[in-house]
């Protein structure tokens, strides 16, 4: 199956770095964190890459054709400077056949979901589009008081009452046909309108997951790496 990554946004909340460099080519690490989510994909035999490229795209297309990467094939395509996240998929159009499925995730975020369960949970469901659902974790910490006493403090719990996408989809290509000819945003009125024909399913990862939006994010998946115990980097055979 083929990977697309959401790779050509401005990236403004990160902007300590992207003034200079996409959001991808942000490093955890030694490597840009575009590279990280490659690796955790090929780890299940996924080597086929279609990145989705815009702002700063000669980086990202320099750094790609180091010889290390030949282990994978890799298309970077540019889908324009301004395009939302629909259209640029829209723009993939030609990669895919008339029903085939193909992984989409931002270029942004790291999970250790495992890929071939999300992937059988999509063939079972029979439906165009399946999200990975994932419980963020809190920005704060968390207090049970009773009265004035502080009964239990939880630091940064898991948020347990709600879900949200985590941004690792599997899509059928007959999903294509919904994106409209305008610029738009994957996220609103394609996803909106598929949810209202039932054709959207939910795979619930209660696992590692953590987005890279902003500097504090930045550094907190740095320290993680650092620390020889990122969840990333083991395949999840759970």
């Amino acid at each position: 199956m083929k990977v697309v990554i959401l790779a050509g946004g401005l990236g403004s909340r990160l902007s300590e770095y992207t003034k200079k460099i996409p959001k991808p080519m942000v490093k955890i690490g030694n490597k840009p964190i575009i590279e990280h989510i490659m690796n955790y994909y090929s780890m299940f035999g996924y080597n086929e890459f279609i990145l989705a490229i815009g702002y700063k795209k000669n980086i990202i297309q320099e750094y790609f054709k180091k010889p290390k990467f030949s282990k994978w094939k890799i298309h970077s395509i540019d889908t324009g400077l301004n395009s939302l996240t629909g259209t640029r998929i829209k723009k993939l159009k030609k990669f895919f056949k008339k029903d085939e499925d193909f992984f989409l995730t931002y270029g942004d975020g790291l999970s250790n979901v495992n890929l071939k369960k999300l992937y059988q949970f999509h063939k079972s469901q029979k439906k165009l589009f399946t999200l990975t659902a994932v419980r963020p974790p809190a920005r704060f910490g968390e207090l049970f008081i009773n009265g004035n006493i502080v009964k239990s403090f939880e630091e940064k719990p898991q948020v347990t009452k709600s879900w949200i996408n985590g941004g690792f989809f599997i899509i059928n290509s007959k999903f294509l046909s919904f994106l409209p000819q305008k610029n738009h945003m994957l996220e609103r009125e394609p996803l909106t309108r598929l949810v209202k024909l039932k054709q959207v399913t939910a795979y619930k990862h209660n696992g590692f997951w953590q987005c890279m939006d902003t500097l504090r994010d930045k550094e907190m998946l740095h320290k993680i790496y650092k620390s020889g115990d990122a969840e990333w980097l083991k395949k999840n055979k759970l």
